[in-house]
Parts: C-alpha cells; sequence; structure tokens
C-alpha cells in the first residue's frame, strides 16, 4: 500500500454504536481487523479520555482527527485540547456549519472566518490544527468567489476537503485539491451513486461503487499534501459492510501505486 495511511469516520457506523465502552471497543476491533490504520472521532463518544485511549492502544488504531462542533470549540476548547492530546491526537477538524451559523453577506463570512481563525490559532499554540470540513452549500458563490474561499482566506485554519461533497455541490474537486495543496491534511472519501440511484441511502455508494474518479482523485490528494485518507458515508444500508468494502477498493487501488 502506499505511504498514505486509511481511516474510518466513525460517523459511518454511528447506528452500530451504543454508549457502552465494550461495543466501542469492539467496533474498533472490528475496523482493525479489516485492515484500517486509524479512526476520525466525533468528540469524546462520551468517554473519558483514558477509556478512548485504551481502545485505541489495544486496536492499535491511531486516531487521526477529531470532529467537534463550532459551539464546541466556541464555549468548551480548552477541554477538547486537553482530551485530544491525551489520545494522541493533534488534529481537530469543525464538522459542518448549520444554516442559521451561516451568513448572508460578504462581510459576515469574513467576520465568521476571522472568528474561526481564532479558534485555530490557540489550537495553532497547543500544538494542534485546525480544519474545516464542507459539504455542498460553500460550493456556492457570493461576489464571484466560493464561499470555501472566503473561509480560507486566513492564516491558521486548514482544509478537511470532502470530495463527494464538492462534486455534489457543482465544482471540480481536482481544482480544489491544487487550489489548497499544503493545507489539506486530511481528506474525505466517499462515493456518489449515478444520480437518481440509491435514495435509501440519500444517493451515497461504497468507495470505488459509484461514480468518482478515484484512480485520478486518490493520487491528487496524495500530492495535494494528503497524509490520511478517511472513509466515510453519511448513509449506509449496512455500515460494517461499507467500510470494509471501501477500504477494500482503497487497499487495491493505493497498491497499485
Amino acid at each position: 500500500m502506499s505511504h498514505i495511511s486509511v481511516a474510518a469516520q466513525l460517523y459511518t457506523i454511528r447506528s452500530l454504536q451504543d454508549s457502552t465502552y465494550d461495543t466501542f471497543e469492539r467496533l474498533m476491533f472490528n475496523l482493525a481487523e479489516i485492515g484500517y490504520q486509524g479512526i476520525e472521532a466525533l468528540g469524546t463518544h462520551g468517554f473519558e479520555a483514558s477509556e478512548m485511549g485504551r481502545a485505541l492502544d489495544k486496536t492499535r488504531l491511531q486516531i487521526c482527527s477529531n470532529h467537534v462542533a463550532l459551539s464546541e470549540l466556541e464555549t468548551d476548547l480548552d477541554r477538547h485540547i486537553a482530551f485530544n492530546q491525551k489520545i494522541g491526537n493533534h488534529v481537530l477538524v469543525l464538522p459542518y456549519l448549520a444554516e442559521h451559523q451561516r451568513p448572508t453577506t460578504r462581510p459576515g463570512w469574513t467576520q465568521l472566518a476571522k472568528k474561526i481563525d481564532s479558534i485555530a490559532s490557540r489550537c495553532s499554540e497547543a500544538g494542534m490544527m485546525l480544519l474545516y470540513h464542507n459539504h455542498d452549500f460553500e460550493m456556492q458563490e457570493l461576489e464571484g468567489k466560493l464561499l470555501l474561499d472566503r473561509l480560507l482566506e486566513v492564516p491558521h485554519l486548514g482544509l478537511e476537503l470532502d470530495l463527494a461533497w464538492v462534486v455534489r455541490g457543482g465544482r471540480d474537486p481536482l481544482s480544489l485539491l491544487e487550489r489548497y495543496a499544503g493545507r489539506c491534511s486530511r481528506v474525505h472519501i466517499k462515493d456518489l451513486a449515478p444520480k437518481g440511484t440509491n435514495p435509501g441511502e440519500q444517493g451515497w455508494a461504497d468507495v470505488g461503487f459509484g461514480t468518482l474518479d478515484w484512480p485520478t482523485l486518490v493520487p491528487a490528494a496524495i500530492e495535494a499534501g494528503a497524509e490520511w485518507l478517511i472513509v466515510e458515508h453519511d448513509h449506509p444500508a449496512h455500515p460494517m459492510a461499507t467500510v470494509e468494502r471501501s477500504f477494500t477498493y482503497l487497499k487495491r487501488l493505493l497498491s497499485q501505486m
């Protein structure tokens, strides 16, 4: 396999999780047995850092990054930094902006970008990075510039580029990978079913079984500086089968590079 590492975003298997530590550890073992080298977490999952760290140590999985909501980053950043430092993670990701958090004017987006960048600066001072994870709405233009570009007009904030959301938003992921080379150390790998198909999974597909050109996109992501490819599926009918099928495809693709 290429030098690139592959992680599973735990959002994909959220329907299999509950509040018990035993279930969490079992799911981590399942991911490790498939061949994943790491996970991308969703906050604390209700556990103490010592508990999550124990599961990672037992399964020999790394935590490559952690999604934390903007409200949590604003009000409880120090706790999230401390938690993630204890489990060996140095990358936080702002995963989503709800509609009420999205400005409607150019000055509003500039102000939001500065606010997020101040959080990113605090992360940097603690030896961590903050990345922004896109959906499709950031592919809209405001006064001739993508909303994503407006958010990233700041010095400290990095990017976790979700390639399928870029395509769903009508933009070219290759262009964005080139534009943000060196700033997107984490890349989300998910696939889109042919238009009008797979409605039960909201039009998503297992990686390698949809319409995205992975033999072109994966090398471009690596060239742009991606250290981790993170497998995700927003609404899988069979979550564990999806993460296994997607990993098998990526492993085969990477072995040919």
